[in-house]
């Protein structure tokens, strides 16, 4: 209790916030959710259930696609790879998310603040490389199904998977270490849910404009090369479905992606109003709301993205039902 009182009053404190300088600091506090004070354990009825749900989702997906052999093709690969990527986003938030909303500002000791900024960083740039590659594999189905056998391996998903993993921590490893370079901060209070990269280069005494251009850039080639490469597929996916003779046929052939859109609009729109919000609406919004939009953009996809599987694909639908009537009958 006498700690919790000591970091709520240090979190409050005007002089630790804004006249105090450190060196390199042994622990940094997070706040939360500024503004909601007392409000803030109220939250944890909403992003508790997201990660129970994400939890409980996407293991229930690997497990499926692990258990049925039937499964072990390009396309479930990589949704295994999305519930996979997924479980480690939310995970690498949740817990100490929760902790902050539920017992007020926490802190998280310098070298775990850096680790946990890498890991929600390169895992969201994973999670968009497998939006993109899943949105190439329909593109493959859709427009030359009768090659997809042979353009489309689990060998050359694997290949792909690899690739996007090494390309997230090539590009994401400068954030922390261009934070680590600095030796002094105005303060120790982060008024964040979370290590977010720019919410700590706030904290840094020096010029960060390199930070501030990278982050930006980062982005915007990220996000903007990944949302065109999937806007192109979705090019080529219509243009092959206009081509089918019947209108039957061209409902089939978009049932297919229907899955994969929804998942791409659960993760880019969030994101979007995030982004939006913090690089145009920092005068205007509070920020309350945009780190309330950035917890939104990263537990809300992990926790639809199995519902949406799960409900709108036949085969992990029925091969769901079927673990759930074996377990049933051997109660």
């Amino acid at each position: 209790m006498k700690l919790k009182l000591h970091l709520y009053r240090m979190a409050h404190s005007p002089t630790l916030q804004s006249n105090s300088t450190f060196q390199c600091p042994d622990f940094f506090i997070l706040t939360g959710i500024p503004g909601l004070r007392d409000g803030q354990a109220w939250m944890t009825l909403v992003f508790g259930p997201m990660y129970l749900l994400a939890l409980l989702g996407n293991t229930t997906l690997l497990t499926v696609i692990q258990i049925d052999s039937t499964l072990h093709q390009p396309m479930f690969l990589l949704l295994a790879t999305l519930a996979a990527t997924d479980l480690g986003l939310a995970t690498s938030i949740a817990p100490g998310l929760l902790a902050v909303l539920w017992l007020g500002p926490r802190p998280v000791q310098y070298a775990v603040c850096l680790i946990q900024m890498f890991f929600v960083h390169a895992l969201t740039a994973v999670e968009s490389g497998v939006l993109l590659a899943m949105a190439c594999d329909r593109a493959v189905a859709v427009g030359r199904p009768l090659h997809y056998p042979i353009l489309v391996t689990k060998a050359r998903v694997g290949y792909a998977v690899l690739a996007l993993t090494l390309k997230a921590v090539a590009i994401v490893v400068p954030f922390p270490l261009l934070v680590a370079r600095f030796e002094y901060f105005h303060a120790k209070i982060i008024h964040h849910a979370y290590c977010a990269h720019m919410a700590v280069v706030e904290l840094v005494v020096g010029n960060t404009q390199v930070n501030n251009l990278y982050g930006l850039a980062l982005s915007l080639a990220v996000s903007g090369i990944d949302i065109l490469g999937i806007a192109g597929s979705y090019g080529l996916i219509a243009h092959a479905v206009l081509r089918l003779p019947t209108w039957e046929a061209r409902a089939k052939a978009f049932g297919t992606c229907s899955s994969h859109i929804c998942v791409i609009l659960a993760f880019y729109v969030p994101g979007l109003f995030s982004y939006l919000t913090h690089r145009f609406g920092r005068h205007t919004v509070p920020k309350s709301v945009h780190i309330l939009l950035s917890n939104i953009y990263l537990l809300l996809p992990p926790a639809l993205n199995p519902l949406i599987y799960g409900v709108r694909t036949k085969q992990i639908r029925d091969r769901f039902l079927e673990m759930f009537k074996f377990r049933k009958k051997q109660f």
